[in-house]
Formats: C-alpha cells, sequence, structure tokens
C-alpha cells in the first residue's frame, strides 16, 4: 500500500510550500490518477515520492518502506518511474530495458536479469523489436520501451507522468490497457499523471484532485462531477453516459 500523509515541501525557506499538507493512499493492484492544472503540484509530489525532492514534513511510506529514508538503490528496487519523454540515445530496445536492471546486478547482468528483461519485453509485447535501435521506433513504441524498462527493475509501485503525452489516440488507448493490466495480472500499484479526465474516469481505480498543493477530492470516478471540474479546472463540463460509461464533454457559456 502506498501512503502519503501530510506532506508539505517548498524549494526554499523563502518560498511558499508547494506541498501543503498532501495527503494520499493507493492499495496493491489499483491505478490512481492525479488531476489538477498546472503548477498544483503534481510533479512535484511525484518527485517526492521518487526521493528526488525532501519533503520539510510528513511521511511517504509504502509497504512499510518509509521511501523517504532509503537509498536511491534500495528505491530503484521497490519503486520505477515512466517520464513522459524518455531519451535511449542510440542505444537497442534489449539494452534499454536491460538499464533497468542496474541497480540489481554488479559489473554485469547474470542469468536472472536477462530473464526479467525478456519477461519485460514479451509482456510489453516488443520481443520481435528487441535489436532494433529504438530511435528508429514509433513514439508509442518508445514509450512501451520505457515501460518495460520500468518492469525490468521488477518494481512494486510504477509511477507514469503523463504517460500519453505527444501520442496519438491508438497509441494513448494501448498504454492505458497496459498500465491497468500490469496492475490487475501483477498486483503492482500504479500512480500516474493525467490531463485528460475521460481518460482517468476509464483507467483510475482512485482519482487524487490537486490545488493549490492539496489533494482536496478523493475517490472513483462520482468525484468528476461539472462542480468540481469548475472548482479545479475552472473549466465548464457535463457529464454523459455513454454505453454505460461515463464521459465528461465542454459545456458551451451559453448552457445552463
Amino acid at each position: 500500500m502506498l501512503s502519503v500523509e501530510q506532506v508539505t515541501f517548498r524549494y526554499d525557506r523563502r518560498s511558499q510550500p508547494v506541498l501543503r499538507n498532501a495527503s494520499l493512499s493507493l492499495d496493491a493492484g489499483q491505478v490512481g490518477v492525479l488531476l489538477g492544472r498546472n503548477g498544483c503540484g503534481k510533479t512535484t509530489l511525484m518527485r517526492t515520492l521518487l526521493g528526488l525532492c525532501t519533503p520539510e514534513s510528513g511521511r511517504i511510506a509504502f509497504d512499510g518502506w518509509d521511501l523517504t529514508a532509503i537509498d536511491r538503490r534500495q528505491r530503484a528496487r521497490v519503486a520505477a518511474y515512466v517520464p513522459q519523454d524518455l531519451q535511449f540515445g542510440g542505444l537497442r530496445v534489449y539494452d534499454a530495458v536491460m538499464a533497468g536492471r542496474v541497480a540489481r546486478f554488479g559489473i554485469q547482468p547474470g542469468a536472472d536479469d536477462r530473464a526479467a528483461v525478456d519477461a519485460a519485453l514479451e509482456d510489453m509485447e516488443l520481443t520481435a523489436l528487441a535489436q532494433r535501435n529504438v530511435q528508429q521506433l514509433s513514439g508509442g513504441e518508445r514509450q512501451k520501451v520505457a515501460i518495460a524498462r520500468a518492469l525490468a527493475q521488477e518494481p512494486r509501485l510504477l509511477v507514469f507522468d503523463e504517460p500519453t503525452g505527444n501520442l496519438d489516440v491508438a497509441n494513448e488507448q494501448r498504454i492505458l490497457r497496459h498500465a491497468r493490466r500490469l496492475a490487475r495480472t501483477r498486483g503492482i500499484t500504479v500512480l500516474c499523471t493525467l490531463h485528460d479526465l475521460n481518460q482517468a474516469l476509464q483507467c483510475g481505480d482512485r482519482l487524487f484532485l490537486m490545488q493549490d498543493g492539496c489533494i482536496k477530492y478523493t475517490g472513483g470516478g462520482d468525484i468528476l462531477t461539472p462542480e468540481t471540474v469548475q472548482e479545479i479546472f475552472g473549466a465548464r463540463v457535463r457529464a454523459a453516459v455513454i454505453d454505460g460509461k461515463k464521459y465528461l464533454i465542454g459545456a458551451d457559456d451559453d448552457e445552463e
């Protein structure tokens, strides 16, 4: 279980807090989605989870580990990060994924490391591309390589920053399906940031609406209402049910 308890963070003593007593919890096998305007603290919260920012107060725990207290190598065995645009240089797909095992082997990878890479490639349907240069792949394929690299770490917590950024609609859907499948089949706790509210409705088990560094609302898709969207995002929407699923549709200014 991921537990963020009353976390406050500021970049220096003279600045205002970027995170203000932020709290959330997420169980194993669940997909959590952080939502909010740009600058509300989503990325800072994720960086704090990953040990890249040190909170001035509060606690971040995962399965008994205090993520603010363990070293970088230990943290890499617990949590993996998939940024929006991970650069691989001229690496082959296989080598790019093997890079995710560095925290687990010494001078060179062993049989366990090669098995983990093979499993990650298969899981992300990349086995046939293993010898290809990552730079030759499409945006969606490169994003799958980034996820495979994270999976090769064998993490229990997987953190995505805008996993569908810069992808076409088909690849957006594939990446979100993969994230949800990994949570379900591997029991991985997945936390991601998204801008698209309808993607969040279809993908997330728990949604966290952030405002001014705080988690203002927590819950399922029911917390995304025209009222909360207006409050958090300053946008007018209408809720609609299509084929049994809830969607949010932009509302014209003259609509009641």
